[in-house]
């Protein structure tokens, strides 16, 4: 959750087909209980690079779309043993189509927003 209360995770999953929850959800279970940095994703989890250095991706293909969760390990949240992670955003595209930088540059921004604030925000 955001200062401005907005949820962008949720509302983008929330607009994905049923059957795209199931697998993000079971993907995001096995990732959260694996030691940090260890999950062997075999493409449905993968660290980014270049100007996404430091984030991850979940992954998920779905009639002729690609579907995008993106999400970050928080090593540095006061009050926690573990690591958190932290889903941040999500988008969609046709296959054979890319993601606009400037929609990289709006998920890096709900990124540093959410690694200023301390605690952190919840959902």
């Amino acid at each position: 959750m955001h200062d401005d209360e907005s949820m962008p995770a949720e509302d983008f999953l929330d607009s994905c087909p049923d059957s795209v929850q199931d697998d993000f959800a079971a993907i995001l279970i096995a990732v959260a209980t694996s030691p940090p940095h260890k999950f062997a994703g075999g493409g449905m989890w993968e660290a980014m690079h270049g100007d996404m250095k430091g984030w991850y991706e979940a992954r998920k293909d779905f009639q002729r779309r690609h579907y995008r969760l993106f999400c970050l390990l928080d090593t540095k949240a006061e009050g926690r043993a573990k690591p958190l992670l932290v889903v941040v955003d999500g988008r969609d595209k046709a296959r054979g189509t890319v993601i606009d930088d400037k929609e990289y540059k709006k998920i890096r921004s709900l990124g540093e927003r959410y690694r200023k604030t301390q605690p952190r925000p919840i959902a």
